[in-house]
């Protein structure tokens, strides 16, 4: 499969996933929501609203986390799989969805500030508070 070509699915295969173009490196995201939400961190790429088609959208429960964004989820088996900003043309998509081989590598974390107190990132990847 290209490099720039990804599929993916959710835990059930409610949801299916296909993208096309290229995929922003992994960002590790240490924030509050997102360590409630799944337990840990969010690891996500995203890609560009018109180059990602979703089947089985029906089967995605968006939550309103807060005035400026939402998360998508499967509302069969609870896979998380998007974060989206209220006013961006892309969609970040959690990087363990995507079947392999990804090809995607980790880029930096960010709000390293609000991470779990159980685990140290020693990765060397750029971190912002």
């Amino acid at each position: 499969m290209p490099e720039d070509h990804h599929t993916g699915s959710c835990l059930c295969g409610a949801v299916h996933l296909e993208t096309r173009g290229p995929l922003r490196g992994i960002i590790y995201c240490h924030c509050t929501q997102c360590r409630k939400q799944s337990g840990h961190h969010y690891a996500a790429t995203n890609v560009a609203d018109d180059s990602i088609r979703v089947d089985g959208a029906e089967n995605i429960t968006w939550y309103q986390s807060s005035e400026t964004a939402r998360r998508g989820f499967c509302r069969i088996c609870g896979s998380v799989l998007f974060w989206k900003h209220n006013d961006r043309d892309y969609v970040s998509v959690m990087a363990g969805a995507f079947d392999r081989p990804t090809g995607l590598h980790g880029e930096r974390h960010i709000f390293t500030a609000d991470k779990g107190d159980y685990y140290d990132i020693d990765d060397g990847l750029p971190q912002y508070p």
